[in-house]
């Protein structure tokens, strides 16, 4: 036997220098976010399109809502009650990203039989994975949650009295459950449906939940084995919306080889109010779309293939596409809130 191979070996060699490079195989360090955290496909309805670019029909509110029944005059008729549309337009726009793997390097995994984490591929693909759902969230904060998109917008301050304001969440004189009592009835009038989902930034849902009016509204809701707590589906039975979505993925926004700067995606200080519906619908209104182009034509907004590298470079790439288009389609039924905290 050859002595390297002894424990006496081992600890010889170890003495002079040497470290073992058999990484473990059951666990490893990976800072992939909990899919739960991301938000983009999880508010607004996705609508599969054939096309990349096309039209849809808008229909006009004031004409369905207005009353257009008249009494008959004798021997004639009523005029024709106008029933007015416009087009509307999306436009899908083709993403990638690669991540590439190389094989010799990945020889000593394969030779050594390390299962898991250690298998490279594995951990491009997931990676790949995740970074398709960092992108849409991305997107999604950029078109959808913050200032200036939509045309209901309040601004938090201490006293909320001045126009187009609203009283902070962290202000304890604020009433949480009459001011979305409030703005609900005014969706509904306006928009003709109530909202029906909340999503809140980070900072806003803490505010929230430690809010002593809620507090006050389920402190006896627990017992001593079981505490009341505030999560997102009380706030939402509170609130009378069918879900409370606390927006919350991170990503770092500095460029590569600057320090880590984590941030999160959406503002953690903002609020979404919204009506949408949970798929497409040809006989509702919808605060939001999220059109998606399956452009390979295998059914799948998000697209995963891998593929080998040129010849000579040993390598192999993992690549993921995805092509959509995240358009606001109603202004009524949409009331963002910012600088909640």
């Amino acid at each position: 036997m050859n002595s390297r191979n002894t424990n006496a070996g081992i600890q010889a060699a170890i003495a002079k220098g040497w470290k073992p490079n058999a990484y473990l195989t059951n666990m490893s360090m990976a800072f992939f976010q909990d899919p739960g955290d991301f938000v983009a496909t999880s508010i607004f309805p996705i609508c599969p399109v054939q096309l990349s670019a096309s039209y849809f029909y808008t229909f006009s509110k004031a004409d369905l809502a207005r009353d257009n029944v008249q009494r008959k005059p004798a021997y004639g008729r009523v005029a024709p009650a106008i029933m007015g549309q416009e087009d509307n337009n999306y436009k899908c726009e083709v993403d990638q990203v690669l991540v590439g793997i190389d094989q010799i390097a990945q020889l000593n995994y394969q030779r050594s039989r390390a299962p898991g984490v250690a298998d490279p591929r594995r951990a491009k693909v997931r990676f790949a994975s995740e970074q398709m759902l960092l992108h849409q969230d991305i997107i999604f904060a950029s078109k959808f949650f913050k200032t200036g998109v939509w045309n209901n917008e309040l601004n938090g301050t201490k006293t909320g009295s001045g126009s187009g304001e609203f009283m902070k969440f962290s202000e304890s004189a604020f009433d949480p459950v009459a001011f979305f009592d409030e703005k609900g009835t005014d969706m509904k009038r306006n928009g003709r449906r109530r909202p029906n989902r909340l999503a809140l930034g980070a900072e806003a849902y803490i505010a929230l939940k430690n809010h002593p009016a809620i507090m006050e509204r389920i402190k006896y809701t627990g017992t001593t084995a079981n505490p009341a707590k505030v999560t997102p589906q009380v706030l939402a039975q509170l609130f009378g919306v069918e879900q409370v979505k606390v927006v919350e993925s991170t990503y770092n926004a500095a460029g590569i080889g600057q320090a880590a700067d984590m941030q999160f995606i959406c503002d953690s200080k903002s609020a979404l109010l919204c009506y949408a519906t949970p798929t497409p619908q040809i006989d509702e209104p919808s605060a939001g779309y999220i059109f998606t182009w399956d452009m390979l034509g295998n059914g799948s907004a998000v697209a995963f293939d891998q593929f080998e590298g040129e010849n000579g470079t040993h390598s192999e790439f993992v690549e993921g596409l995805m092509s959509s288009d995240m358009k606001k389609t109603c202004d009524d039924l949409a009331l963002f809130m910012h600088d909640c905290v």
